[in-house]
């Protein structure tokens, strides 16, 4: 079995796809990827195919990780008509994330090719209620019906409408935990539980060093959300008023240490699984993957959520007892510090040890019976 997977969008529409790839690929299937080049690093640790698909996020993104203006999501559409055909000849079934303008065109192209499409979300929070769906595919036809239209009539293919639909299909898959996120009753998706994979990096020589040289720190980190203002000197501040040490990413939204005290460390791109098993707490804005590496680290959270889904797993978390969701997304130092207080407390702490064995971890091995049955292949062993 040969699988195309494409995304265009945040990290966290594009690591649960990773994490498929690199499942299918111990099952025996290939598994090819098209993504923007702001994770060519990524796909080459993991040594999965990239076919180099759209724009670099951040230099198209509305701050959201989102393709900004019509014109670019118009653009983005021609390109999907341009590289996917290649890219899924010979492939079994399409696998898509992310940007519904691209998705479209990437369904038309599987459409094309007869072969299965199936679209995934990283929470089940960003679908619509079926009384807003009209609203989403009315905005959806109208802001890019046409030009797809048109590319699909180019080769072959009758019209379609309710676009939003289209693109996430009728039953689209939800790659999260059931623990971490629940479904509403009015929704219909086909859970597959989180889809993960074991990372494998080893940390950097100075964070090792940091890490080393006092005791465990607090990381805070708003991954690829845009971060409230004075985010790196509110946090710094709150951190401090608890006597501990801080460990900041730099992120999407480039944060910078406000001073050169030795008590801080500023980091990029780094080994979560592994960094958070070795810090007291952590701080960031709620993101699907940052929320299920957190947990499944059995480290205690504070939640400041910005966007979206985030809101709703930092009432999750802090609904389990393992971290604390802050009351909107502008922190102050007192705020933050208080939450950080309850994060850091005995309590919190071992119920987040307690949770982290609970998260399940088979969601991609889910999602790669699903494809063998979608394509009629025999399974494979193990």
């Amino acid at each position: 079995m040969r699988v195309l997977l494409w995304s265009y969008g945040p990290r966290g529409d594009v690591e649960p796809l990773v994490a498929l790839a690199v499942r299918l690929r111990e099952l025996g299937a290939e598994a090819l990827m098209c993504a923007p080049p702001d994770y060519v690093e990524r796909l080459a640790e993991v040594g999965v195919p990239l076919v180099l698909v759209g724009e670099p996020v951040l230099e198209g993104a509305d701050g959201l990780g989102r393709q900004a203006g019509p014109e670019l999501a118009i653009e983005g559409i021609a390109e999907q008509f341009d590289k996917i055909p290649a890219a899924a000849e010979g492939c079994d079934a399409v696998v898509a994330s992310g940007l519904l303008s691209g998705a479209v065109g990437v369904r038309s192209v599987a459409e094309k090719l007869g072969i299965p499409y199936f679209f995934v979300l990283p929470s089940p929070a960003v679908l619509p209620a079926p009384e807003q769906r009209p609203l989403y595919n009315e905005g959806s036809d109208r802001f890019f019906g046409g030009p797809l239209n048109g590319h699909r009539a180019a080769i072959g293919l009758p019209p379609v409408a309710n676009l939003f639909d289209y693109a996430c299909t009728d039953r689209p898959w939800v790659a999260a935990d059931p623990l971490l996120a629940s479904l509403r009753p009015d929704l219909d998706v086909v859970r597959t539980g989180a889809w993960m994979t074991s990372d494998e990096r080893p940390l950097p020589a100075e964070v090792e060093a940091f890490l080393a040289a006092g005791p465990p720190p607090v990381y805070v980190g708003f991954g690829s959300a845009p971060a409230p203002a004075d985010a790196a000197k509110v946090a710094v501040e709150a951190i401090r008023a608890q006597g501990r040490r801080v460990v900041l990413s730099r992120g999407w939204a480039d944060l910078a240490l406000v001073d050169d005290g030795v008590d801080c460390l500023a980091v990029g791109e780094v080994n979560q699984q592994v960094l958070f098993g070795r810090v007291a707490a952590v701080v960031h804005h709620g993101g699907a993957g940052t929320t299920h590496v957190a947990t499944r680290a059995g480290v205690s959270q504070v939640v400041v959520p910005q966007i979206a889904d985030q809101p709703l797993f930092a009432a999750r978390l802090a609904e389990l007892g393992v971290g604390v969701a802050h009351d909107g997304p502008v922190p102050t130092a007192d705020s933050l510090s208080a939450a950080l207080a309850t994060a850091l407390a005995p309590e919190t702490r071992a119920r987040a040890a307690a949770v982290a064995g609970t998260i399940r971890t088979d969601g991609t091995t889910v999602a790669a019976e699903l494809l063998f049955d979608a394509v009629g292949r025999d399974k494979p062993v193990g």
